[in-house]
């Protein structure tokens, strides 16, 4: 058996810092360090969550070259089930160039690679069956997984008496809605970030934007507010506005979004009420933040909840 199920996209990070500016053609400017790392929503959640001390598996696809061996076996070192990994040759596995500037924010050059390549079919539902929750990560990024084949997906989940939940990332085709609301009807979570799901309700109010998910059929919306925390509402009306931990400096903010998201699963996986699971979700993305990395800087569970402690303390 598994806690938490993770589907969806599989990235290998360059990652750059510092880098605060693009030399000309033909030039040459240097940087601090350049590292490789896991990444994608699929990938970084199942991390985190294994860290954290959750049973984790993983379900998604890389092509059968370097990255695709780095990802799998990163996974692997980490703890994390990849029995539900596809690896397919003829495929590039999904990378990324981050740039990481001086005040911690992001830039990508992304080249989507074995992401685009997922499908329903690729779907191992043994494996579903066996976990408490399945999280979908990356939807705006899998063409031929988005929309409706997801649909599919979490409605056959629900029926396993399995737990749904989805997050986004930034949809460069600007379709928004069209591939989300299928999805909506089957999903006790739904869990953007802030730009996200403004740019698919059309709405800036974070409780209006809850709402209208709220009313598609979504039973629990969490949005992730950045340095504001986080904004919770189910469908009896419980809600909540959540600061996060403002004190601690953002070395890198790579992998933050997903470090809540595992944050707040971890919480549900616990029995926690929502308050203690934005609490949580709030410290897991803190951690994410202090160090260079999707996934380096996650602790243990008892470690979070300590500097929750201190934190709360000082």
């Amino acid at each position: 058996m598994y806690d938490v199920a993770c589907l969806g996209i599989l990235v290998a990070d360059a990652i750059a810092k510092t880098v605060d500016s693009i030399p000309d053609g033909g030039k040459l400017s240097f940087v601090d360090q350049i590292s490789l790392h896991t990444g994608g929503c699929a990938a970084n959640t199942a991390i985190d969550l294994s860290k954290i001390g959750i049973r984790t598996t993983l379900l998604g696809k890389v092509g059968s070259d370097g990255f695709g061996d780095f990802i799998t076996g990163s996974l692997k070192k980490e703890g994390v089930n990849t029995d539900g990994l596809y690896v397919k040759e003829g495929i590039n596995t999904s990378a990324s160039l981050v740039l990481v500037a001086g005040s911690g924010e992001r830039t990508f050059l992304h080249c989507v690679g074995s992401n685009a390549e997922l499908t329903y079919e690729d779907v191992n539902f043994d494996i579903i069956a066996k976990s408490k929750i399945l999280f979908v990560g990356g939807t705006n990024l899998m063409p031929k997984f988005d929309g409706e084949p997801c649909s599919r997906v979490l409605k056959r989940a629900r029926e396993m008496g399995v737990y749904t939940a989805l997050d986004t990332a930034w949809d460069p085709t600007g379709r928004w809605m069209e591939i989300v609301e299928p999805c909506l009807p089957y999903l006790d979570l739904f869990i953007p970030s802030y730009d996200e799901a403004r740019m698919i309700a059309g709405k800036d109010d974070a409780e209006e934007i809850a709402d209208l998910f709220l009313s598609k059929g979504v039973k629990l919306c969490v949005i992730k507010l950045g340095k504001e925390g986080c904004f919770i509402k189910n469908r009896d009306g419980e809600k909540h506005k959540i600061p996060t931990y403002l004190k601690v400096k953002a070395v890198d903010t790579t992998g933050a979004g997903d470090s809540f998201v595992a944050g707040f699963l971890a919480g549900l996986i616990q029995g926690w009420d929502l308050y203690q699971c934005g609490k949580f979700a709030n410290a897991t993305g803190t951690h994410c933040v202090m160090a260079v990395g999707a996934s380096t800087g996650i602790k243990s569970m008892n470690e979070i909840l300590e500097f929750m402690g201190k934190y709360e303390e000082e």
